[in-house]
């Protein structure tokens, strides 16, 4: 089964693209948790309890827990085995935008992928294929790669044209055709990257217009690659920015949907963990998207 599938099913049966971040940050925890041994598995315990019938999935943005040392990973890890123990079939997210070489990957994909149990982890593809061959040789579990990010200073990079050279029996004949970094990390993934259907992609509901064209290049077929190009534009966006970042829901989930009313992971990490009510808030993100699909 492609690891899509656990993320498709688990949205059917919850009518939920929702995803709860996860980012138990110690120095925002309410007074009651700090009394605990382990305040952030016992925060996250609560946010878990109070939330999962509305989630399709959690996304744990490993900074809170790395910023702990010892202690913070260790209760990432209590969150995890009791994620796989209650609810096994919400699909769960490392937001850790790894990538590097060699051996080094090697360890994120054991720490991360396999220690930790995470079925998907962010990554950033600035080192190439060969930093993310290990991610992506891993059908069982996603590949989710930077795309578009939410962030105000995203075009920084990302906003670059770059000349892509002709093909080479082209070359000679025309100049390469000018396109943005993030719609070139785009084609890579659709048309060399995904050959284990694990790839999925970051945009950020910041940018509804960039998003509904990605939409659209997931769908378009590169000559000479064989793949269903159906298939691909169906491939599942994790969309970050929502609420706190001031990305606009209605925008966002009418720019991303695919053709089967679903391919988005729709985060919100603060404006739900952190509110009076937890469950009303998860709640009211999971029927906000649905409102619009």
């Amino acid at each position: 089964m492609a690891i899509i599938d656990k993320y498709n099913s688990r949205a059917d049966k919850a009518n939920s693209l929702a995803c709860v971040g996860l980012d138990a940050d110690f120095e925002k925890l309410p007074a009651r948790f700090l009394k605990e041994e382990f305040p952030q598995f016992a925060f996250n315990k609560y946010i878990i309890d109070s939330t999962h019938e509305f989630a399709a999935a959690f996304k744990a943005n490993i900074a809170f827990y790395e910023a702990r040392g010892e202690q913070g990973l260790r209760e990432l890890k209590l969150t995890m085995d009791y994620l796989r123990e209650t609810h096994p079939d919400i699909f769960t997210i490392c937001d850790a935008k790894r990538a590097d070489i060699g051996n080094t990957n090697r360890g994120y994909v054991t720490s991360i992928l396999d220690w930790l149990g995470f079925d998907a982890l962010t990554l950033h593809p600035y080192l190439g294929r060969e930093a993310l061959e290990p991610f992506l040789s891993r059908p069982d579990k996603g590949a989710i790669i930077l795309c578009r990010t939410s962030n105000p200073g995203a075009g920084e990079l990302q906003d670059l044209v770059v000349e892509v050279p002709p093909s080479s029996r082209e070359a000679g004949l025309r100049r390469g055709e000018a396109k943005p970094l993030w719609q070139i990390v785009a084609e890579k993934v659709r048309d060399e990257w995904n050959g284990n259907k694990n790839c999925m992609l970051v945009v950020g509901a910041t940018y509804p217009e960039e998003m509904k064209t990605i939409r659209a290049l997931m769908g378009l077929r590169r000559a000479g690659v064989g793949y269903d190009p159906t298939e691909a534009g169906e491939m599942t966006f994790l969309v970050p920015g929502i609420g706190a970042q001031g990305g606009e829901l209605e925008a966002a989930v009418k720019a991303g949907l695919n053709s089967a009313k679903k391919g988005m992971i729709i985060n919100s990490s603060r404006g739900v963990i952190f509110a009076d009510d937890p469950a009303k808030a998860a709640q009211e993100l999971r029927d906000g998207i649905n409102k619009f699909r």
